[in-house]
């Protein structure tokens, strides 16, 4: 992309600040994880609470596990930064059917989208296991602890088109969110 993601303008405001105030509806404590040098925190951004990774692109499993063990709750909605189209809703839709899970996890198209998802803090125990056992992939996580997976019909029922989903991975996805907003505004 050429910078990092969550600095991408959308709209009026940057990619990160859009997912931050749209959480910030649900959810009163909300914690970042960054890399090592990471961004600066962005005035708009209120109060958030900024953790960093202690090692640049470690992958998602470290990064999960850090903010898990920042949050001062007993469980969190955890989602990238380039998700410009994530309902509030939808995440605490999410959170609601945790019960007596360790995780909640959408699945689109077969597809579990575990950074998109809701988990327990005891689920750092299975993270930092599988990332002694060199598994990188948070996919698998599904594998590690009890999880209860959210299929698309379900997930319509909230967010009826699953924009919630629409992520910013490269410039062609990123002119299209573009073209979206623009669309809906």
């Amino acid at each position: 992309m050429g910078r990092p993601k969550a600095e991408l303008e959308f709209g009026t405001a940057t990619l990160l600040e859009r997912m931050v105030a749209e959480l910030r509806h649900s959810f009163p404590e909300i914690v970042l994880v960054t890399a090592p040098a990471g961004l600066a925190k962005p005035q708009r951004l209120g109060e958030v609470r900024m953790v960093r990774d202690e090692r640049e692109y470690g992958g998602p499993l470290p990064a999960l596990a850090l903010g898990l063990t920042a949050i001062r709750n007993d469980c969190a909605f955890a989602c990238a930064c380039d998700a410009p189209f994530l309902r509030a809703d939808l995440a605490s839709s999410l959170c609601a059917m945790l019960e007596h899970y360790d995780a909640v996890v959408p699945e689109i198209a077969g597809l579990v989208q575990p950074l998109h998802a809701v988990y327990r803090r005891r689920c750092i125990a299975a993270i930092n296991w599988m990332i002694a056992h060199g598994e990188a992939r948070l996919a698998q996580i599904v594998e590690a602890v009890s999880v209860r997976k959210v299929g698309e019909q379900e997930l319509r029922a909230i967010d009826p088109q699953l924009l919630s989903f629409i992520n910013v991975n490269t410039p062609q996805d990123y002119e299209r969110a573009l073209r979206l907003i623009s669309a809906t505004t």
